[in-house]
């Protein structure tokens, strides 16, 4: 068997996972945000918080709820890597720098995982378990809930209540990510990745020094890491290292991880709003741009030319031998189209226009099919221009699910998807203009250039993953990354819950015969258009700089 005939017989088995899996937990999703029931563990956690479950939320009350938990959150995790010396399990290692811990702290609050460390090296099971593996959890059930918010701005009329954020927090966490989880640490384990509270040992002596690992629970933070496309790894090859992702069968179980609950939050809009073909619409756009980007990567790696690669059957720098190019392939455009930035290969090793694919993934706004909860209310912000673009070359008012979108509306949405490009570009303007920065380049021209962007693009759209080339673990890096990955995460969320209020507070408006029907394939069309066409607009000059530039010289 041909390795292009593995890789799609591979892709084909993943979409028929992703199908099977799709209407159960899709309902099921929608039965927790739903519920009017508490289970016993949730009434004594908000009994311990003093949340009042069942008192409704606008949105200034909702997005205080987000804002103050994940302050807090950002503070307790900086707090324990700083003592992280202090503290039993720490496995000799000493507390991690002000600025690393800032980064990290910020990193995995805002669902990003961006890592500037080597885990195996820095971090003890303390502050593996109890900081960074809980944040997995509660970081992934903040995207679900501003998502459920935004579907009820949809479904609600005549009232500015968007539901509790403590309990859709909770519920988020307790009926969906926890159970999951559990069992997908379970296969991960069946699969060959460790799970243990081991310390350092020595594995073997090489070239007159050893060689050390440490253990640590490793299939319960991978499977998290991938369910709630967080991202951030155990050990420093990350999902390349053979203790996360042992074999074939685990990297095609995680990949399926990371795109399951994105995948099928669309059918958990469908069933909220009252319109299952509205989630499929959603569904077809997702799809869309996720089966294109891997079959384009996938031919981009297999297809380079020059004898080396003819050799190894394509371009196999960088990756595993175990998953191949279109193992390596499928992860790659998963990882970065979710908000995950997990990685089974290294970026910077692809073709030009395979690190520009990565790169312009992350570009889209990581919406096909997006992070847990940000990659649905990311696509329905772009669903909102889309139709008001529809509106424009018919001259009617836009309307979306029966609610007006006004001037109102639109500024909101635009707002939104103007403040990470504006990030990105900005950060990585000033770190090529200074010559500090600079220095952390391992390649020069092109592809340094690529390096940087990239770093950007990833902190701002809270993805995690690293082109593999940028010695990022600096004051400068360390400090404004955070603040990207902060304001990248926080000021969206304001937007879509003040959007979501105001849709909750309009009226129905009735469908009539010049309704833009947005429950049909001219309408996905026409959202995957525009996502494309905004995209390109706002990011194609960067890209013609780094990977383009690169492509077409090789």
């Amino acid at each position: 068997m041909s390795p292009q005939t593995a890789g799609v017989l591979q892709l084909l088995a993943l979409i028929a996972a992703l199908g099977l899996a799709y209407r159960p937990l899709g309902d099921y999703m929608a039965r927790v945000y739903s519920s009017e029931k508490h289970y016993r563990a949730e009434k004594w956690i908000y009994k311990a918080i003093g949340a009042n479950p069942a008192a409704e939320m606008r949105w200034p009350a909702y997005l205080r709820g987000v804002l103050a938990f994940s302050a807090v959150s950002v503070l307790f995790l900086y707090l324990l890597q700083r003592v992280q010396g202090s503290l039993p399990g720490s496995l000799g290692f000493s507390s991690i720098d002000a600025d690393q811990a800032f980064n990290t702290a910020a990193s995995f609050v805002s669902n990003t995982n961006w890592q500037s460390y080597s885990g195996e090296q820095a971090m003890g099971h303390v502050v593996q378990t109890g900081g960074l593996a809980v944040q997995n959890f509660l970081s992934a059930a903040v995207g679900m809930a501003v998502a459920v918010a935004l579907v009820r701005g949809f479904a609600r009329a005549r009232t500015g209540e968007l539901g509790n954020f403590w309990a859709d927090l909770v519920r988020g966490t307790i009926r969906i990510l926890v159970p999951i989880s559990v069992i997908g640490a379970l296969v991960l384990v069946a699969c060959g990745a460790i799970q243990n509270f081991s310390g350092i040992h020595e594995v073997g002596q090489f070239m007159g020094g050893k060689q050390e690992w440490n253990g640590g629970a490793v299939a319960s933070q991978e499977a998290i890491k991938e369910l709630g496309t967080n991202g951030g790894g155990y050990f420093n090859a990350n999902a390349a290292h053979p203790f996360e992702n042992p074999n074939p069968l685990s990297n095609l179980f995680e990949i399926f991880l990371l795109l399951v609950i994105p995948f099928a939050l669309t059918r958990t809009f469908g069933r909220m709003v009252g319109s299952l073909r509205q989630g499929y619409a959603i569904l077809g756009a997702m799809a869309t741009i996720w089966l294109g980007f891997t079959a384009l990567m996938m031919w981009t790696e297999f297809a380079h030319h020059g004898p080396a690669f003819e050799i190894a059957g394509g371009a196999m720098e960088g990756k595993e031998s175990r998953f191949g190019i279109a193992g390596s392939s499928i992860f790659a455009v998963a990882t970065t189209l979710t908000s995950t930035g997990a990685v089974n290969s290294f970026h910077s090793s692809y073709t030009g226009f395979g690190g520009g694919i990565t790169l312009l993934g992350m570009q889209l706004g990581e919406i096909a099919p997006g992070g847990v909860g940000s990659g649905l209310y990311g696509m329905l912000i772009m669903a909102i221009i889309a139709v008001f673009i529809a509106g424009l070359m018919v001259g009617r008012t836009p309307e979306y699910l029966g609610k007006k979108i006004g001037t109102r509306q639109i500024k909101l949405a635009a707002c939104y998807i103007l403040i990470t490009p504006a990030l990105v570009l900005a950060f990585t303007a000033v770190a090529i203009a200074l010559p500090t920065p600079g220095n952390s380049m391992t390649n020069s021209g092109a592809h340094g250039f690529s390096e940087i962007l990239y770093a950007y693009t990833s902190g701002a759209n809270n993805n995690g993953s690293a082109f593999a080339g940028l010695n990022a673990d600096t004051q400068w890096f360390n400090t404004t990354i955070g603040i990207a990955m902060l304001l990248g995460r926080f000021l969206p969320i304001v937007f879509v819950l003040a959007l979501a209020g105001s849709l909750a507070e309009q009226k129905p408006v009735p469908e009539t015969a010049g309704t833009l029907r947005t429950d049909k394939p001219l309408f996905t069309g026409l959202l995957v258009g525009t996502i494309l066409i905004i995209t390109g607009l706002t990011y194609f000059p960067a890209l013609a700089l780094g990977p383009l530039a690169e492509g077409l010289a090789s």
